[in-house]
């Protein structure tokens, strides 16, 4: 079993920076494809950013190209996402998956572990 955990979240002006932390517990991730994914209130969870386990690839979603970052460290069990740039529509709900399988994958339901997620609103 694998407990995650996300922080780093807050409220941030627009055009401003976060960084994201998601921390597993439990045993090792480093053979595991991880992503980011965010809800906002009222809209289904959609997908951010995703990593294969040993970083060789990663995907974002359209909005986020060029602004998002998504990195991990093996060695400490923990993958980021590193988002700049915010703009209000990031606003969301930002939670953190493990994909037992290792290849970077884009679909929710793939996702075996899920984290409580970190809160992340951008004013305008």
């Amino acid at each position: 079993q694998v407990q995650l955990v996300e922080s780093g979240g807050g409220l941030v002006q627009a055009g401003g920076s976060l960084r994201l932390s998601c921390a597993a517990s439990g045993r090792t991730i480093s053979s595991y494809a991880m992503g980011w994914f965010r809800q906002a209130p009222g809209k289904e969870r959609e997908f951010v950013a995703v990593i294969s386990w040993n970083g060789g690839t990663t995907y974002y979603r359209d909005s986020v190209k060029g602004r998002f970052t998504i990195s991990r460290d093996n060695a400490k069990n923990t993958v980021y996402l590193q988002m700049n740039s915010l703009k209000p529509e990031d606003t969301a709900r930002y939670y953190c998956a493990a994909d037992r399988q290792s290849q970077a994958r884009v679909v929710l339901a793939r996702y075996d572990y899920w984290g409580q997620g970190t809160q992340v609103t951008v004013s305008s």
